[in-house]
């Protein structure tokens, strides 16, 4: 790839063999996927990991134009998890690029093979249902009540808030390794 492969390690040391290793992998990547902007890969080994088979990381996250591509596998080497994480990845690009490359054969793509639709009937297949809407009153918190409230409603995934502190609205959500994260959103 022409754009910088940024590795960051956490808990490991990044050898020049592992290095090399995943440079080479990421690079052949380019021929899956083109206009790249960004590729990060961070290499984790979690001692305190219930199965030993779950303790080295790795995370890939491509980011370009219009998407943002992230796997995540664990495994018991870390050249393992950078194999599975890469193969996860490849079939999310493949995923990602859809019906938009692979054609019919005869050289037509199935838009211009099947007919369109009306935009009545257009707007009522693409049109999602909402099974339900929820409101409910936030009172402004800081980030530790709002993991004492997460815990106390027994939400599990995530917990939207006003934060206090910075008057935004947040979004709290745990991690697989038992900390909490924030998404802080903005209006673009």
């Amino acid at each position: 790839m022409t754009v910088k492969i940024e590795i960051f390690t956490k808990n490991l040391e990044l050898t020049d063999r592992l290095n090399d290793y995943v440079v080479t992998k990421v690079e052949k990547l380019e021929k899956f996927l083109e206009d790249v902007d960004e590729s990060r890969v961070d290499l984790s080994h979690v001692k305190t990991a219930r199965n030993a088979d779950d303790r080295y990381v790795a995370q890939l996250t491509l980011r370009g134009k219009g998407f943002i591509l992230r796997s995540e596998e664990r495994a018991d080497s870390i050249f393992s998890a950078v194999d599975a994480a890469l193969d996860k990845m490849r079939r999310q690009i493949a995923r990602y690029k859809g019906k938009r490359t692979r054609g019919r054969g005869d050289g037509q793509t199935i838009a211009e093979v099947i007919e369109t639709p009306s935009d009545e009937i257009l707007e009522m297949e693409e049109t999602p249902i909402i099974a339900r809407r929820k409101r409910f009153m936030l009172i402004p918190m800081d980030e530790i009540e709002a993991i004492e409230q997460m815990k106390l409603l027994g939400h599990e995934s995530f917990f939207v808030f006003f934060n206090a502190n910075t008057n935004e609205f947040n979004v709290l959500y745990q991690r697989r390794d038992g900390s909490y994260g924030i998404i802080i959103p903005e209006v673009g």
